[in-house]
């Protein structure tokens, strides 16, 4: 029997021709685990930059906007030059980005993200010169520069070349200085919010029972994906205080009953609250042979007859044992995972019968296919 890939999302062990078990008990989440606080989020920046140094790996002549670019910078130094007499192949037009991470100040380093917008072959070696990093409201909140780094290389000649990870696009880290700060309120009104990972009625009702048997009577599920609580008046100068006792606060989730399988591997994973009607699960299979034999026919003596061979065919038809078994109805997926081990199925014949299962009613569960 081959043995079976099912993953539980709750604490279970299962291996194939074992008896099934299965930990019902779930153990309590962190609240800043499942949920986070309203206002407390990154911001994306975006600019527009050069990168110099290169080796002759940069932009071709055919970028115009890479040559109109270099003028423009030239220019900012006072130097006037043609776009006839410049060959940028030691430069390259990047599109800089980077994620503003929430509570950062000014002077504050953050990482960014080169990519080359030309048609550079490498940005290996190259240096990106101050380039501003814009929010999406126009406004510049930090300036980026220095080296930057691959974490590749390409090399070629003699007709080969070999290429490792992207030599197009690199990181700079630490190469951005925030120059604004982006505000941020985690309070208002006198409340502060808790916006959920996951969405869940259940989950969010259970998050305001957990905060009101630990400060009282304070919060509310306004709906599946937020609980508003309000902060107690002794928390009011210190509110950092208030929301770390209230991320610290165990819940157990709920979730939606959910069969996830892979069809490429064979993997099924099923949340311990799948349940199943009575039904009746078979499996067999049919196996045709068709061989053939060679004989030589020789006719009687004095007959005047010749030698024949001839070719005789054989058909044989064997039907395997089908294995039935009967799931009761509200079955638990332990139920479900023993009694298809029982008729010896593999994975792919797993998901077919969940398939089936599912397409009969009789599977109360969402089932994912990947």
């Amino acid at each position: 029997m081959r043995k079976v890939i099912v993953i539980f999302l709750s604490v279970m062990l299962l291996v194939a021709n074992m008896p099934f078990c299965l930990a019902y008990g779930h153990v309590g989440t962190r609240i800043k685990d499942i949920a986070k606080v309203q206002g407390v989020r990154s911001n994306q920046l975006i600019g527009y930059g050069l990168v110099v140094g290169l080796g002759g790996t940069g932009d071709s002549d055919k970028i115009t906007y890479t040559i109109d670019s270099i003028v423009n910078m030239l220019k900012s130094f006072d130097i006037n030059v043609s776009t006839a007499s410049l060959k940028p192949k030691n430069i390259a037009a990047v599109m800089v980005t980077a994620q503003l991470p929430p509570f950062v100040k000014q002077g504050d380093t953050i990482d960014i993200t080169v990519s080359s917008v030309g048609d550079a072959k490498s940005l290996q070696g190259g240096v990106l010169i101050q380039s501003p990093l814009k929010a999406a409201n126009g406004a510049v909140y930090a300036v980026a520069q220095g080296p930057v780094s691959i974490g590749g290389f390409a090399a070629g000649g003699a007709g080969g070349s070999q290429q490792k990870n992207s030599v197009t696009v690199g990181i700079i880290s630490n190469g951005a200085i925030v120059e604004r700060e982006v505000p941020t309120t985690m309070e208002q009104k006198g409340n502060v919010a808790l916006s959920l990972s996951q969405p869940d009625f259940t989950t969010a009702n259970r998050i305001a029972e957990t905060i009101d048997q630990q400060f009282g009577p304070i919060a509310i599920a306004q709906d599946a994906a937020t609980v508003v609580i309000k902060v107690p008046a002794e928390y009011g100068d210190n509110l950092v205080s208030f929301i770390s006792g209230i991320e610290e606060l165990t819940v157990t989730p709920d979730n939606i009953a959910r069969v996830v399988v892979n069809e490429r591997t064979g993997t099924v994973v099923m949340g311990d609250r799948v349940t199943i009607d009575s039904v009746a699960v078979a499996q067999g299979g049919l196996t045709i042979k068709i061989g053939s034999s060679t004989s030589v026919s020789q006719p009687p003596p004095l007959s005047g007859g010749s030698t024949v061979v001839t070719t005789d065919k054989t058909v044989n038809v064997q039907e395997q044992q089908g294995n039935l078994i009967l799931l009761p109805a509200s079955a638990s997926v332990g139920d479900v995972v023993n009694a298809l081990n029982a008729v010896g199925a593999t994975p792919r014949d797993i998901i077919s019968i969940l398939q089936a299962i599912k397409s009969a009613g009789a599977l109360h569960a969402d089932l994912q296919l990947i």
